[in-house]
């Protein structure tokens, strides 16, 4: 087999027609070639990126996380969830985008931002990657809600344990949170 783009064996992207462009995303049909020379065509959505942030106050020996409960329109319905939100700010850094979105989102500021892991969403038909962080000492700051959801969130405090057992037991079913939430633990409790 032959090498591939990004030394994958045998593929190889020939091309891309673009079916829509949106606010946020952009559909489009990708033509690619297989390691037998076959042709074939995949929808793939083109995303900016995101940044999600575990935003945790530890006081006395015991640990609370900061979660927004917020509407979904892709499931009609409200999703406990971290502070999150797209990369759509020219040139800003990743830790910056972080900070922002904990601001507009929770009203905080994080004292120190550690870097947990950059993951992809939906590698099946999506390029997104989510970079997750965990924000520590915590500060109030003015929120400034972006967006019709944003401005109807609202923020929960959680014990983290119980975070936790939100995720065992399917209360929590977002990806980016599950995913910052267990980082989390082990980075703080390991």
């Amino acid at each position: 087999m032959t090498p591939g783009e990004n030394g994958t064996p045998g593929f190889q992207k020939l091309g891309e027609r673009v079916l829509h462009e949106g606010h946020v995303v952009t559909l489009a049909v990708g033509t690619f070639c297989g390691p037998a020379g076959e042709e074939f065509e995949r929808e793939v959505i083109h995303h900016p990126g995101a940044v999600a942030v575990v935003p945790v106050l530890v006081e006395g020996g015991s640990a609370t996380v900061l979660l927004v409960r917020q509407y979904r329109s892709s499931f009609d319905e409200q999703l406990l969830e971290l502070p999150a939100g797209k990369l759509d700010v020219d040139g800003e850094d990743l830790p910056a985008a972080a900070g922002r979105e904990l601001q507009e989102e929770i009203g905080q500021q994080a004292g120190r931002l550690v870097e947990l892991m950059s993951f992809y969403n939906s590698p099946g038909f999506c390029d997104e990657v989510c970079t997750v962080y965990l924000g520590l000492d915590l500060e109030e700051c003015a929120p400034s809600a972006q967006g019709i959801e944003e401005q109807h969130m609202t923020v929960e405090r959680i014990a983290f344990d119980e975070a936790l057992a939100m995720v065992a037991d399917g209360r929590i079913r977002d990806a980016k949170t599950v995913i910052g939430l267990l980082l989390a633990r082990e980075r703080l409790f390991a």
